[in-house]
């Protein structure tokens, strides 16, 4: 390793991998590019270690620190009479601080990156930079959900909204005393800095592997309408609630105009939530990266048209960027949203109010020459501005401007 790379210790709630959607194929793409300037060290916090092996290829060490079950009745009660929520509860662990602090005792580095709000409690008070990326408003996502329960659920609103406002206060705790903190969209960096008078809030421009721009087609366009949600970690409530509102208000619809289309549920842990769904019109499938009908690129390159109104906004736009990079239009609302994905409305992809999403759907299936020009318009904006290595240039000015390294 060159004496003047930047040293980095980078810590993240599970191991980065491409064998997933969202936030680990994030952190996997973001060591990838570190890696090219930083001698980079990565802790885990992992139940497996699943995707080990090629993560090693781009960092100087990689700690893995074995994470135990998520519900247990000591963490449930821990939650009940302490000052943190469930949610850091899970990962505030021993073995995991010992790790960190045994690190930094050890090596000297620069900055710490701290992917996600989940770590932070677990690292000790420091004079090294902390930098904060948090994919998304975590609050936000949980005070949705228990403002949407209904029927019995309701009855566990008064214990859920403590616990929304325990997260609350820890979020907005470490938005103030981190040295940095990089959001995913600029609707968030300003939701941050209203919340903390902050105003060195930055956005990452999240991007797609350049790598991509070289692959060789896997599959064929459909022969028939064919809508894809995915490729989405069924385990976060936005996709599944996504998913929900597709079968429920959108789905019927089209399967009526339509008689032989075919909607795809694709994504970590598909089948476990929507497997009841499955028939000759709904194919529900875990996806991966091996090549084959599991592949993302394969359901991006087969489909019409990706399909993602949801409930609540925040997190990284992954699949929007992907699906574009594979020439495949996307139809979203507000609430959804492009995050940092700078769009012309209705050229490079449609946010479209829910009241006129369907007329959208049916204006894409009807006008392929449409449906294909977008697409084609899709790929040369992320082409042009939404390169991985582009993105990760914009961190390492950032950790420049902080560790003067």
């Amino acid at each position: 390793m060159t004496k003047n790379k930047r040293k980095i210790l980078m810590i993240t709630p599970y191991i980065p991998r491409l064998g997933q959607s969202g936030g680990q194929r994030h952190s996997f793409y973001t060591v990838k590019y570190l890696s090219q300037k930083n001698d980079v060290t990565i802790i885990c916090f992992s139940r497996n270690e699943d995707g080990l092996e090629d993560l090693k290829k781009y960092c100087k060490k990689v700690i893995i620190v074995k994470r135990g079950a998520t519900w247990s009745l000591q963490k449930i009660l821990t939650a009940g009479f302490s000052f943190y929520p469930f949610l850091l509860i899970n990962y505030i662990n021993n073995d995991l601080k010992i790790a960190i602090d045994t690190e930094l005792k050890s090596q000297k580095y620069d900055v710490i990156h701290c992917d996600c709000l989940y770590p932070l409690p677990n690292i000790p008070k420091t004079d090294i930079p902390i930098v904060l990326v948090d994919v998304t408003i975590e609050y936000a996502i949980y005070q949705h959900y228990v403002e949407s329960l209904t029927g019995i659920k309701k009855l566990l609103a008064p214990i859920l909204w403590i616990d929304v406002l325990k997260l609350k206060y820890w979020e907005t705790y470490y938005w103030k005393n981190t040295n940095t903190v990089i959001m995913f969209s600029p609707s968030d960096r300003d939701f941050v800095i209203k919340s903390t008078g902050r105003k060195d809030i930055e956005v990452f421009e999240d991007g797609v592997d350049p790598e991509y721009f070289k692959l060789k087609t896997k599959a064929k366009r459909s022969t028939f309408p064919s809508i894809l949600f995915g490729i989405s970690n069924m385990k976060w409530m936005q996709n599944r609630e996504s998913v929900d509102l597709i079968l429920k208000k959108y789905w019927p619809s089209i399967k009526q105009r339509y008689h032989d289309a075919k909607l795809y549920i694709i994504g970590r842990y598909a089948p476990d939530f929507f497997s009841n769904y499955l028939s000759d019109d709904i194919i529900v499938r875990e996806a991966d990266s091996e090549g084959g009908e599991q592949d993302p690129q394969y359901f991006y390159e087969h489909c019409w048209l990706l399909l993602a109104p949801m409930g609540s906004g925040g997190g990284t736009r992954n699949k929007f960027l992907e699906g574009m990079t594979f020439k495949l239009p996307v139809i979203t609302n507000p609430e959804g949203g492009m995050g940092n994905i700078k769009i012309e409305n209705y050229k490079h992809a449609i946010v479209s109010p829910n009241k006129d999403i369907l007329k959208n759907i049916y204006k894409l299936i009807d006008d392929s020459d449409y449906r294909l020009k977008m697409g084609e318009e899709a790929r040369k904006l992320i082409r042009e501005n939404y390169a991985f290595d582009k993105s990760v240039e914009k961190l390492n000015q950032i950790y420049e401007k902080i560790s003067k390294v």
